[in-house]
């Protein structure tokens, strides 16, 4: 049972979201606001996050619960649904991304993935990058970088698999529950952040190649 907070101020949409998610057996929170929303936050196991909030942006509501230091999965509702759009939430701290209209049992998918991603215990390694897969800290040749919670369990799938080549079919049972990420290049989009991201700590050193009509692979001998 997780404790989930659905922020949307459209009452033909959030009634729905609720119900699925406690028949779920989650315990559920609703905020029609962002104020409302930043208020109940603290303690959430999930926020699900409309970008079209009456009061503020949803993305400016995104990056203000990571700059309190909450790590909490972020699954951004939104109607916008270009490539530009994506990018623009995942910078902003997004796990995922959920285009209207979905269906419900889509939603569910998506939340079931997220809250599954609380694996404890030891430490990946390959190359020079590291990630704990307790506290999800990761590093690049000795530099920490931040990360999402889905480029973070990306970057599992690929350092438990270095050298090897990670299908995007895998990514998508494994990482977003079976259930396809929105626009085809969703994939994509949150590679090349994972890409860039360890570029930058690790002096522009290209860790993850990317196998066309296949997935990518993590290079283990740089």
């Amino acid at each position: 049972m997780a404790r989930v907070l659905v922020v949307e101020d459209d009452l033909d949409i959030a009634p729905p979201l609720v119900r699925a998610l406690s028949r779920d057996g989650h315990v559920v929170d609703v905020a029609s606001t962002a104020a409302e929303a930043l208020r109940r936050v603290a303690g959430c196991d999930l926020v699900l996050l409309d970008v079209g909030l009456p009061d503020r942006d949803g993305l400016e509501v995104c990056r203000e619960i990571r700059s309190l230091g909450l790590d909490t999965p972020v699954l951004m509702l939104t109607a916008r649904t270009t490539e530009a759009d994506i990018i623009v939430g995942l910078d902003a701290g997004a796990d995922d991304y959920l285009t209207k209209p979905f269906r419900v049992a889509e939603m569910q998918a998506r939340v079931r993935a997220l809250l599954r991603r609380r694996t404890v215990g030891s430490v990946l390694q390959a190359a020079d990058v590291t990630i704990d897969l307790g506290s999800r800290r990761v590093t690049a040749a000795g530099v920490e970088v931040a990360l999402t919670r889905t480029e973070a369990s990306l970057l599992v799938l690929l350092l438990r698999d270095a050298g090897l080549a990670v299908t995007r079919e895998r990514m998508v049972r494994d990482v977003w529950g079976g259930t396809w990420p929105g626009a085809e290049q969703t994939i994509d989009v949150h590679m090349s952040s994972l890409r860039r991201k360890l570029n930058v700590a690790g002096g522009a050193r290209d860790r993850i190649t990317t196998l066309r009509g296949i997935g990518y692979r993590f290079e283990k001998d740089l």
